[in-house]
């Protein structure tokens, strides 16, 4: 992951739990595939009813669309699940933007190649209005040099990340995957420790 433009789904609910994102009734399966068709389960569909989709959800609604999901603040509070990370990606998203990420939910999203944007509360309001006003408005999230930019009117906010999750998600490396390309490092520091 380096760069991504793209349009920009709102959800602009606020303290929006892991529970809210996969109900805990759908957590039975072990494999990552298949969780993000019960995304926002309770919210996207009346009595639970695939063939009944409510309207006015924006992941149902065919003006938002994208692999940026934006959503207010206190994004995935609530229990450690890391099967909502799982049902986001799975649903398609790449990034979640956010004024404020709960501790658990961020570090599952970066285990899992979902990078969490936090931004302030001010440039979020920013965003919610530019795809408000058109929903084409496309947003530009850049990993290396960690800004976001609101691509229609060129304003821009930088956000922080850990800088070994930055590296993993840059290069496609989970933890081990990380450990196996430093192996010319530890056994260079192995070797030189023998021959003391």
């Amino acid at each position: 992951m380096q760069q991504i433009k793209s349009r920009a789904v709102p959800v602009r609910m606020e303290n929006i739990d892991t529970d809210q994102i996969i109900p805990a009734r759908f957590l039975k399966a072990t494999s990552r595939e298949g969780f993000g068709k019960n995304l926002f389960r309770d919210w996207r569909y009346e009595n639970d009813d695939e063939n009944s989709p409510k309207a006015d959800f924006p992941l149902n609604d065919p003006r938002w669309s994208g692999t940026i999901l934006v959503a207010g603040k206190n994004f995935g509070c609530g229990s450690s699940r890391e099967h909502a990370a799982w049902a986001i990606k799975d649903a398609g998203f790449e990034v979640v933007v956010s004024s404020f990420f709960a501790d658990i939910f961020r570090n599952n999203a970066l285990n899992n190649f979902l990078l969490p944007v936090q931004v302030s509360e001010k440039f979020l309001q920013q965003i919610f209005e530019a795809v408000d006003a058109d929903p084409s408005t496309e947003l530009s999230v850049d990993l290396p040099a960690q800004m976001i930019t609101i691509t229609t009117t060129g304003v821009s906010e930088s956000f922080d990340i850990n800088p070994y999750k930055k590296t993993c998600l840059i290069n496609g490396y989970d933890d081990i995957d990380y450990l196996i390309n430093m192996m010319p490092e530890i056994e260079s520091f192995e070797a030189d420790r023998a021959a003391v």
